[in-house]
């Protein structure tokens, strides 16, 4: 049987285990390189990515390098999984007076520390301007996933965002999960 790879793009500290490749800029143990820009692979060589509160720290023009760099790694029919901030789930709650500015700006401005340097997010999506970003990427069958149906759902990452914070069950899911095929 041909061994199944599965690349988690922007891991961070998260191991998803031996059946998951990691790559993060940052040093930790579990990762198989740091670049994920330029992936260590052959083309149509990977059957699925998972980039979790990743893509939103590239601006909307390098995005679509980006895109092509995984799109080129993917096998036909190969499955590129993303989770962003949800721009739209946020204003909806904003809006309802339940949660003041400041409960957003992390999920919209990010500051996250690499390598002793500050990044942060570039850009924010709803689900309409993430499906045409990846449509005008050659990406097709664009849905929304739950993350409850995940082979990584026993790992709580941003794609389990809720407002308020870790209610799973009443709360707001803020992270706007989408799937996409190669």
């Amino acid at each position: 049987m041909m061994k199944k790879y599965k690349l988690h793009l922007g891991c961070g500290k998260r191991n998803f285990g031996p059946d998951w490749i990691h790559i993060d800029g940052e040093n930790y143990l579990h990762l198989h390189s740091h670049d994920i820009e330029n992936l260590p692979f052959e083309n149509k060589s990977v059957d699925i990515i998972y980039a979790s509160h990743v893509i939103e720290y590239f601006d909307r023009n390098q995005i679509k390098n980006l895109l092509m760099e995984w799109k080129r790694v993917l096998k036909p029919g190969g499955i590129l999984r993303l989770a962003v901030p949800d721009f739209e789930a946020m204003c909806k709650l904003y809006l309802s007076k339940k949660y003041n500015l400041e409960r957003f700006l992390g999920p919209l401005y990010g500051r996250w520390s690499m390598n002793g340097k500050n990044i942060y997010h570039r850009t924010t999506y709803d689900f309409k301007s993430l499906e045409e970003i990846l449509l005008k990427s050659g990406f097709k069958e664009i849905c929304r996933y739950d993350w409850r149906e995940t082979s990584h759902t026993h790992i709580d990452d941003h794609s389990q965002a809720y407002m308020p914070h870790m209610n799973k069950e009443s709360g707001t899911l803020i992270s706007l999960n989408v799937e996409c095929k190669k």
